[in-house]
């Protein structure tokens, strides 16, 4: 009920209560994906193989409303689960003898934008997709389906959540679990990011850093009633304080053929001495990768490649992309290359491949390197 009535008590103080909508703008999109995963050991060569295939389906449906010059709003629904290890997916698996899927509510909030401050710093109050959210440049720290619930404050975005050249700030509190009893303090999440964007002779650009800092954490696996839940408890017993570096640089090959250079790095702060289950040389992570191409048009095309590295204490697994995932979601280096083909109007087909095996091993355990491939047809309206 906190979050609740800080929500409803900023929406109040700010004048939210008179306004008909001028300007809607509804979006969606349906992804169709074949998926095969196949788990090979790195050695133990008698040891058994195991993979398998599953074909999922992700739709999504939602609406922008411009409402006046200081005020817009959105909201989201789309498929996907409740479970927290779904937290970072909105897929659903085709499975249960033809029984319908669930739709959630996936975003809900309020954008607001006082003219006096020229259109440049947005109040977003509810929930709202991570990208739009914060500056996030790949999916190292946070997944790209996963939609923040708090209250952020953007310098140098627009409405629509894209940067602006020029300085860019963010500062947001979220929620990740609340409790209605006094056995535990709610855990939340801090986000500070600073970046600058521009172009220098026909190169684009933008660098910034960024802070994440998790607390009570202690209670993430816990409900209303004190009784643990599936949180894993390594996950509960460390500390993740994770501090970001993230760029990227882009020009064009040819008018129609962009390209684009991408990297990330994270470290968490926190330490062995604060938190016993932090192993001090296990805190980093990093992504770098390219792309050609961005298949806006039909008959265009892309490619994109990236390497990932992610030691076990670096980056919190709940939120980090779990496709890579040969046992464990962090601990892991491996690669990615893709390619999507824009194939009619508003329809793009796609292929990624995934090759990842656990950094951490001994002789005597079973480590397998993870050959995953997904095939997708998409369109968006």
């Amino acid at each position: 009920m906190k979050k609740v009535a800080m929500i409803v008590g900023l929406a109040a103080a700010l004048g939210f209560n008179n306004a008909d909508a001028a300007d809607w703008n509804w979006n969606g999109d349906v992804r169709e994906r074949f998926e095969s995963q196949h788990n090979s050991p790195t050695y133990l060569s008698n040891a058994d193989t195991n993979g398998s295939s599953r074909v999922r389906t992700r739709v999504r449906l939602g609406a922008s409303v411009w409402i006046n010059e200081e005020l817009s709003s959105g909201f989201q629904l789309s498929t996907g689960d409740d479970q927290t290890k779904e937290t970072i997916s909105r897929n659903q698996t085709f499975t249960g003898i033809f029984q319908p899927k669930n739709i959630y509510l996936n975003e809900a909030f309020i954008d607001y934008h006082p003219t006096a401050l020229e259109g440049n710093v947005n109040l977003l109050i509810g929930k709202r997709d991570v990208s739009n959210t914060i500056i996030r440049v790949d999916n190292l720290v946070y997944d790209s389906d996963l939609t923040f619930e708090g209250v952020t404050v953007q310098y140098g975005k627009d409405a629509n959540g894209k940067e602006k050249e020029g300085l860019i700030g963010i500062a947001g509190y979220y929620f990740l679990n609340e409790y209605n009893s006094t056995a535990n303090a709610s855990p939340y999440l801090y986000i500070a990011q600073g970046a600058y964007k521009g172009e220098i002779n026909d190169i684009s650009y933008l660098f910034g850093a960024g802070y994440n800092l998790y607390k009570n954490l202690q209670y993430l696996g816990f409900n209303d009633t004190n009784t643990p839940t599936s949180v894993p408890s390594d996950w509960k017993k460390s500390g993740y304080n994770i501090a970001e570096l993230f760029g990227k640089v882009g020009g064009q090959l040819t008018d129609t053929l962009p390209w684009k250079i991408y990297s990330q790095y994270a470290f968490n702060t926190a330490n062995h001495a604060d938190h016993s289950n932090i192993i001090d040389s296990k805190r980093k992570a990093w992504l770098g990768g390219v792309t050609i191409g961005d298949a806006k048009q039909v008959g265009d095309w892309a490619l994109d490649a990236k390497y990932v590295r992610i030691q076990r204490d670096a980056v919190f697994p709940l939120f980090t992309d779990s496709d890579r995932k040969p046992a464990d979601i962090v601990n892991i280096n491996g690669f990615e290359v893709a390619g999507t083909y824009h194939l009619v109007q508003n329809m793009t087909i796609g292929a990624r491949y995934y090759q990842y095996n656990n950094i951490d091993a001994s002789a005597l355990t079973y480590n397998p390197k993870l050959h995953q491939l997904q095939l997708d047809a998409l369109v968006k309206f």
